[in-house]
């Protein structure tokens, strides 16, 4: 981070990480700086953080459900696709095993990516995350892989934090509008993403 009577310089651009298929597999920070310890990412476009959203008239109007291959969701609470979700329940119960079958089922029914986002998450837990999708297939170390994982962890200052999600966004996007891919984005937890904004706003004597 920065401290006081540091010398910065303004480059008069947004936050730009890298897209595509290179950040598969990976594991990226706020700013787009792999963390996973193995090597540069491989990435030829860059998009910045903060971007216009679609207008209402690019936005399709058709109701689709979502076909997760998951039964008793697909039966009881069918997801809309383009829609939002939330997963509630406490610790152990089985959150992380449920979108990692949600993210497995997605690349192999339709062929499409999954963004996993941690807000806020305590280091153990995203090495776990990371650990159970190397041993179910999810990531391969060696071929393409089917997620990007973002992390903004607890130990990061609020104002990464607070924009990290922003990140995982702009990849999911990026395989939404140019690749015209199915993406799940993740956001792990909505919580701890609220509390960084007003940790922030604090910071600021808001």
């Amino acid at each position: 981070g920065l401290v006081r009577g540091q010398e910065v310089k303004d480059t008069g651009a947004p936050i730009t990480i890298p897209v595509g298929r290179g950040t598969l597999g990976r594991i990226i920070n706020v700013i787009g700086e792999p963390i996973d310890e193995r090597g540069p990412i491989k990435a030829t476009k860059y998009a910045p953080i903060h971007a216009d959203p679609p207008t209402f008239a690019e936005q399709s109007t058709s109701a689709e459900v979502l076909e997760t291959g998951i039964k008793v969701v697909d039966l009881l609470a069918p997801y809309a696709r383009g829609g939002k979700i939330g997963l509630f329940g406490g610790a152990g119960v089985g959150k992380t095993v449920f979108i990692q079958e949600l993210i497995n089922n997605i690349a192999k029914a339709h062929g499409g990516f999954s963004v996993f986002t941690g807000v806020g998450e305590r280091t153990r837990e995203g090495n776990d995350l990371y650990r159970e999708m190397i041993e179910t297939g999810v990531i391969n170390l060696e071929g393409e892989s089917k997620v990007a994982l973002v992390f903004g962890q607890m130990n990061e200052p609020p104002g990464a934090r607070a924009r990290v999600a922003l990140t995982g966004l702009t990849i999911a996007e990026y395989f939404r509008d140019e690749e015209g891919q199915d993406v799940l984005l993740f956001v792990d937890n909505i919580f701890r993403f609220t509390q960084a904004g007003s940790e922030v706003s604090a910071l600021l004597g808001r």
